[in-house]
């Protein structure tokens, strides 16, 4: 299932993101992936979870980053949980072209029962429907 941290910029998703990340990983029985946009984060990460950098794979566009995500789940039999901090930026993407991207997160996140959670740059106000029926924070 895709879950949604919905907010502005600034508002404190990433920080939410790191705790929830952090926290799960206490009780996770597989691994944790936090996917985002540079190593910032790194020292702010348990770590026992890996942290992907998703500009140093060449991604150029939002089909090849589903791509990428498949690749991650297809190579971890173990994977549980996928963290996606800056979810526009790493899937290149507007905020109006995301439902797409979005439903197909969710197929690839139920198909392979992988919780894949995302902080979304934009009020929860403003999302479409697709966006607004999995936001589980909204700030």
């Amino acid at each position: 299932m895709v879950q949604i941290i919905a907010g502005e910029k600034g508002k404190g998703k990433t920080k939410i993101l790191l705790d929830k990340a952090n926290n799960d990983i206490k009780t996770a029985k597989g691994t944790i992936v936090y996917l985002d946009k540079d190593n910032q984060h790194m020292y702010e990460l348990s770590n026992k979870i890996r942290l992907i950098n998703v500009k140093d794979y060449c991604i150029e566009n939002s089909a090849e980053f589903i791509g990428f995500i498949c690749g991650i789940i297809s190579q971890d039999h173990d994977l549980e949980k996928i963290y996606l901090d800056s979810f526009l930026k790493v899937s290149y993407l507007e905020a109006s072209q995301a439902d797409g991207v979005i439903e197909k997160l969710d197929l690839v996140s139920r198909k392979f029962d992988v919780d894949i959670i995302v902080s979304f740059s934009q009020k929860s106000s403003e999302v479409s429907e697709t966006i607004r029926e999995r936001v589980t924070v909204a700030l």
